[in-house]
């Protein structure tokens, strides 16, 4: 079965049980959701008009730091007040407001969620969920301390093919995992730092987007609006972008959440050797070696799982799975002692190697609602069932394929996890790097 871009960005997760407290239901079925949007535009205008679709959901405030987005947002939502200070609109709008998105560049997710948490507000957060390891530990607590709904924007998670794969797995359809390869083709390649600086437009306030993150001068078309992924201080590159994604069926299927050790095998050369660029953008490519505490769904004490990006495609036990098969562009290689499991990225059914093997199995697909991830937050905001996908289980995803971010700023080595006490076992260069430094005038308690 195919995916369309408009079913790829409706579709989600497979259900995580979720029961919220009766004081924190916003109301019984009749009840419309009153509800916040943090950013318009990209992903922001695909978020909103996905949650508003049932007509469940009455958009009463939006944020966004560019002026030049606010005339789209009054047409589409005359009714609602629109700022361009976030904080601005929860210190007015927070005693009217039951639920937020979040759809903005990946700096500011956890600031702007946080808030919502902290104001015992529901909360839909586009992935990676965060920039930083500690800004998702942060984010997962809250939610739990908080009580109420959240759901990270992993559209994909409730296709069919998606949760037939996990399903697939769980049962036995490949024998025992003993490792799996995760990739994808995404790359954000950046140059040097730009010296200098550009006016900045009418109407967007450059501090505001900054945000939390060093200050920087604006140049046009390197940061805002899209570009912001290939910085390190921004986004967390490839990984950050389809990491959540592509590893989402393995942590599914498994039940994966925190591994033991990560490596950066190999990256781009010319970044290694360039300071400016390893401080400050991330590589054209990488390749990343996780060990995970095996189970008894695993053919062993540890389970590994390969990711590649940049074009980069797996190699080892993988090329004798697809021996002179063509190997896809994006997706992910389960490796079984009975044989293999490939699930392509939002394209088709999920299918066993050898092929003898696929047609010789029965599966019958399980269904999925390319809606269904945002109308089950909005209705388990209005007191009606489960999120498929909550901070308790996107955080712990989302702190796996972050902690590949630290492991390429220190390639080559080793890098053993110690996920309660949140750092490096003997590596004091990599646990700097769990926890964001805001700049002042930014800094939050808690994060």
């Amino acid at each position: 079965m195919s995916f369309t871009r408009r079913r790829f960005i409706a579709s989600s997760a497979l259900a995580v049980p979720f029961i919220l407290p009766s004081g924190l239901r916003a109301g019984g079925p009749s009840k419309k959701l009153a509800h916040a949007a943090i950013g318009i535009m990209g992903q922001a205008a695909s978020d909103i008009g996905a949650l508003t679709e049932g007509g469940r959901v009455e958009v009463v405030a939006i944020a966004d730091v560019d002026r030049r987005n606010h005339a789209a947002a009054r047409q589409k939502f005359p009714k609602a007040t629109i700022y361009q200070d976030w904080r601005e609109l929860f210190a007015k709008e927070g005693d009217r407001i039951d639920s937020v998105n979040v759809s903005v560049p990946d700096h500011m997710h956890a600031p702007v969620a946080l808030t919502a948490l902290l104001r015992k507000k529901h909360v839909y957060c586009q992935k990676p969920l965060t920039r930083t390891v500690g800004e998702a530990r942060a984010l997962r607590l809250a939610a739990a301390e908080a009580g109420v709904v959240t759901q990270m924007g992993n559209q994909i998670q409730s296709s069919s093919e998606y949760r037939t794969a996990a399903r697939m797995i769980q049962q036995g359809a490949i024998g025992k995992v003993k490792e799996i390869h995760c990739w994808t083709g995404a790359k954000f390649p950046q140059a040097v730092r730009p010296a200098g600086a550009m006016p900045v437009p009418e109407g967007l306030d450059w501090d505001q987007w900054l945000g939390v993150a060093p200050f920087r001068p604006y140049q046009e078309a390197i940061y805002h609006p899209f570009q912001w992924r290939g910085w390190q201080d921004f986004g967390g590159g490839a990984i950050g972008d389809f990491g959540c994604h592509i590893m989402d069926t393995p942590f599914k299927a498994l039940g994966l959440t925190a591994p033991l050790s990560v490596e950066c095998t190999g990256a781009e050369e010319a970044w290694l050797n360039s300071p400016e660029r390893f401080r400050d953008s991330w590589p054209d490519w990488e390749t990343l070696r996780y060990e995970f505490p095996g189970s008894e769904l695993t053919g062993g004490a540890a389970l590994p799982v390969f990711w590649s990006d940049g074009g980069r495609q797996p190699e080892g036990a993988a090329l004798e799975v697809f021996q002179d098969r063509q190997i896809p562009p994006n997706g992910a290689l389960f490796i079984g002692t009975d044989s293999s499991l490939m699930l392509v990225h939002y394209g088709g059914r999920p299918y066993l190697l050898p092929l003898e093997k696929d047609r010789a199995f029965r599966q019958s697909a399980v269904p999925g609602n390319p809606q269904e991830q945002y109308s089950s937050f909005v209705s388990a905001c209005l007191g009606e069932g489960k999120t498929t996908g909550g901070f308790d289980y996107a955080g712990h995803l989302a702190e796996a394929t972050l902690l590949g971010t630290i492991a390429v700023r220190h390639p080559r080595e080793k890098l053993l996890w110690d996920t309660a006490a949140l750092s490096f076992a003997s590596h004091p260069a990599s646990t700097a790097r769990v926890k964001p430094d805001y700049r002042e005038g930014w800094k939050m308690a808690g994060i």
